[in-house]
């Protein structure tokens, strides 16, 4: 069975101020030549296929243009919901969708329902979408002790192993989930998913599934030969300037091994971080190659020059952002508010707050009503978008 491994898509987003739709076609049609110069048994994609709850028209015609065209080729395609979509949007009219080879997987009650892909004379391949779990809203679904990540995606993962024990012997198991697995390279571009403190799973949680397609990391990373995150087809902020932006093809043998293949994807235009004071930005002969990339700045002048972002423009036209971080003495008063807080979680920036007022750190049970309030704020985002 050979299938390709993709996810986060984020249909609609824009770089900056640039809109990402056309790089994002070219994607698409790239996913589509892939899967048929490939023959591929199938496409999974793990989560975040749009960016928003409501995304835009352009991108909705987009998604569907490209389900088409895999239609077209006979492909079957797995799709879950990520933490970025409206997993009640996009799982309308999935029963009728399945008939045309399109499996919309956006249901945690029935994320134990695979899809079921023959491989002749091998045996079926079990494709189990988990969609993303949000743990304070699937917390009663699942009967978790706690309403954390670890605990709602251990009871989905119960439900999937026991649904595997009744097929054949020698079925093989895909479970495609949306998560954040300990041991991987997070970015700026995703969105925080901390749910009662901790957001990480331990890979074993997917212990007795053959092959684990991730999605919500935009970096492509191998946590193990069976679980791996295929990463964003394309950067969406300037911490993924380093990425190399690709998809898995797999090949999961009749025993259940797994070969994966990286294969990279278009890139509309790359990716700079260039740090200095303005006048060296300007001169340096060194930054040449940058002057056809999408280019972040920070200056370090001691004070903001005049009208800097004119002057960048002139030598980098692609430039996007533009950041100030002095090079002054820690103590200085004048020190960046943001870079005091760089690093740090909602959490710890509220507990520093509380220390601050009071003169005294909250206590475990101050800490335990702060972090339910995050969480109770979080779940309440999310269930309003699926409203």
């Amino acid at each position: 069975m050979r299938f390709l491994h993709t996810s986060d898509w984020h249909l609609g987003r824009s770089f900056h101020r640039v809109s990402m739709l056309d790089a994002q076609r070219t994607f698409l049609d790239h996913l589509v030549a892939t899967a048929r110069a490939e023959q591929v048994d199938a496409v999974i994609v793990a989560g975040d296929v749009y960016d928003r709850a409501v995304p835009p028209l352009a991108a909705i015609e987009l998604y569907d243009e490209a389900l088409h065209a895999l239609a077209d080729l006979g492909v079957p395609t797995v799709l879950t919901s990520g933490n970025h979509d409206s997993a009640r949007r996009l799982g309308v009219g999935a029963g009728l969708i399945d008939r045309a080879g399109v499996h919309l997987r956006t249901d945690p009650a029935t994320c134990h329902h695979p899809v079921l892909l023959p491989d002749p004379p091998h045996g079926d391949v079990a494709v189990y979408g988990l969609p993303y779990l949000e743990p304070a809203l699937v917390r009663a679904e699942f009967g978790a002790e706690r309403a954390d990540h670890t605990a709602v995606l251990g009871a989905a993962m119960d439900r999937v192993r026991a649904d595997l024990a009744t097929r054949p012997a020698g079925t093989r198991a895909v479970v495609v989930a949306h998560a954040f697995v300990t041991g991987a390279a997070p970015c700026d571009s995703e969105r925080d998913i901390t749910a009662g403190g901790v957001e990480a799973v331990p890979a074993e949680l997917f212990d007795g599934a053959h092959y684990v397609a991730l999605g919500h990391l935009h970096g492509c990373q191998t946590i193990n030969d069976r679980v791996r995150y295929s990463g964003s087809p394309l950067a969406y902020s300037f911490s993924e300037q380093h990425h190399r932006k690709s998809m898995w093809l797999v090949d999961l043998d009749p025993d259940g091994a797994v070969t994966a293949r990286r294969l990279d994807t278009p890139v509309p235009r790359p990716l700079a971080r260039l740090r200095g004071r303005l006048d060296d930005l300007l001169a340096d002969p060194a930054l040449e190659p940058h002057t056809g990339s999408w280019v972040e700045a920070t200056l370090t002048d001691a004070y903001r020059p005049h009208e800097p972002m004119a002057a960048l423009a002139k030598r980098f036209p692609h430039i996007l952002a533009l950041a100030f971080d002095p090079d002054r003495d820690t103590e200085d008063p004048l020190a960046s508010y943001a870079r005091r807080l760089r690093g740090r979680t909602d959490q710890q920036i509220a507990e520093d707050f509380v220390a601050h007022v009071r003169g005294t750190a909250p206590d475990r049970a101050e800490r335990g009503v702060l972090r339910a309030a995050f969480d109770a704020v979080r779940a309440d985002a999310v269930q309003t978008e699926r409203d």
